[in-house]
């Protein structure tokens, strides 16, 4: 069945405040009407590491993570038989060791297990690791500055499931997102479990904490980006809606959806085309057909 797309709307139009959700079409204005935030300069801010547990797992998240120049890592522990590889992907690291003694640990599987999480799936892999260094949502903006093509981001509020928000980083990955913005109050640790998840998508999309998601996604309008909150209630579907080159989705948490604030920052409400028997899907599966559609509708650049 055909869709009938709304059309773009005026970004050079009078934009409300603070507008719950605007009909589609409806005017916003253009960043440069507001003042820009001013926060602290990259070049002279002290970076801290965010949190994360020592260890990932999984033959991906371990071989991406190794590939990761920005990455710093401590030693490699490998089940017995998993030699060779262990061997090959450390000869291979772009990641900086810092420690002493030998790189690669091998042990039997009592002792492997013994170092990871009750039931993790390892894959006979884990390496011993320093967190990545914390992004923030100044140097996101700046990587959407100097995009030419589409920049999309998704914002998650109170998405709390390790292995939710792992799936997500490795659908932004799939599909060229910028960034996943997380709200930090109610949201998953970084931890092995999302980074298996994650299937390496940790070390290649940035994973941005945020105290007040509502107040990020203000900054996100600011820079131009509209904002479309997914939700099963929407008149509209995520495909009739044209949010133009940037353009962040909003997810709530698994049961309790978005917060009132959160969603009252959207500019939108859209849908997915879901059939009234089972009108919700799980937050990563969402993210993942939302994306698709975003990446369908106009290429990423």
């Amino acid at each position: 069945m055909n869709q009938i797309r709304s059309p773009r709307p005026d970004r050079g139009a009078v934009r409300r405040r603070n507008p719950a959700i605007v009909e589609p079409g409806a005017g916003r204005a253009s960043a440069m009407a507001y003042q820009p935030h001013r926060g602290p300069q990259s070049g002279g801010r002290e970076r801290k590491p965010a949190a994360a547990q020592r260890w990932i797992y999984g033959r991906h998240a371990v071989a991406a993570a190794l590939a990761n120049p920005e990455r710093s890592w401590r030693r490699l522990a490998a089940l017995a038989g998993h030699e060779s590889e262990a061997q090959e992907l450390v000869a291979g690291a772009q990641a900086v060791r810092r420690g002493d003694g030998a790189p690669v640990r091998i042990l039997d599987r009592g002792a492997l297990a013994a170092l990871l999480p009750e039931g993790a799936v390892h894959q006979g892999l884990a390496l011993d690791v320093e967190p990545l260094v914390a992004r923030d949502l100044d140097e996101v903006l700046q990587q959407a500055a100097a995009t030419s093509g589409k920049a999309v981001i998704v914002a998650l509020d109170q998405v709390s499931d390790p292995h939710n928000v792992g799936a997500v980083l490795r659908s932004a990955a799939a599909f060229g997102a910028l960034a996943v913005v997380l709200a930090e109050h109610g949201g998953a640790p970084v931890s092995g479990a999302l980074a298996k998840s994650a299937s390496g998508a940790l070390e290649q999309v940035p994973l941005v904490k945020v105290v007040n998601l509502a107040r990020a996604l203000d900054r996100l309008k600011q820079a131009g980006f509209w904002i479309c909150g997914l939700d099963e209630t929407a008149a509209q579907t995520l495909a009739e809606l044209d949010l133009g080159q940037r353009s962040a989705i909003v997810l709530g948490g698994e049961g309790s959806g978005m917060r009132r604030l959160v969603r009252e920052c959207c500019d939108y409400r859209a849908r997915l085309p879901t059939l009234p028997a089972q009108p919700t899907l799980n937050v990563s599966n969402a993210a993942a057909i939302a994306l698709y559609e975003l990446a369908r509708s106009r290429p990423i650049g």
